[in-house]
């Protein structure tokens, strides 16, 4: 079994979720967007962006203009090479525990039912 090549820094529901998204949205997201897509506080996502960001995982991009200042956040090529190897690693656990199920089935599937009526 692959679990040794399962890399720890994605191995947590909120960075697994605001990896996901930053792969589905390329060009970019504000963190507001992340946040409710991630369904995370402000302080659990700053802490996970800062996580990956030290990785260089993630980049972000303050943009100012009109109105309010705004923070874009963006997968690096190489974060998302990293996370891409990530899926690929957990699809490859579980196709060997699918293989494996289907060879050594469980004893309780095995058995007939129990007929009820005696």
């Amino acid at each position: 079994m692959t679990v040794t090549k399962l890399d720890r820094v994605f191995h947590e529901r909120g960075r697994l979720a605001i990896c996901s998204t930053l792969i589905a949205r390329a060009g970019g997201i504000s963190f507001t967007e992340l946040q409710s897509a991630c369904d995370l506080t402000d302080g659990n996502l700053n802490r996970h962006l800062h996580a990956l960001a030290e990785e260089g995982i993630v980049a972000t991009e303050r943009r100012t203009g009109m109105g309010r200042p705004q923070t874009i956040l963006r997968i690096t090529d190489a974060g998302r090479r990293r996370f891409l190897a990530y899926i690929d690693a957990l699809e490859e656990i579980v196709r060997d525990v699918q293989r494996s199920s289907k060879r050594t089935e469980s004893p309780l599937r095995a058995m007939p039912a129990r007929s009820t009526s005696q």
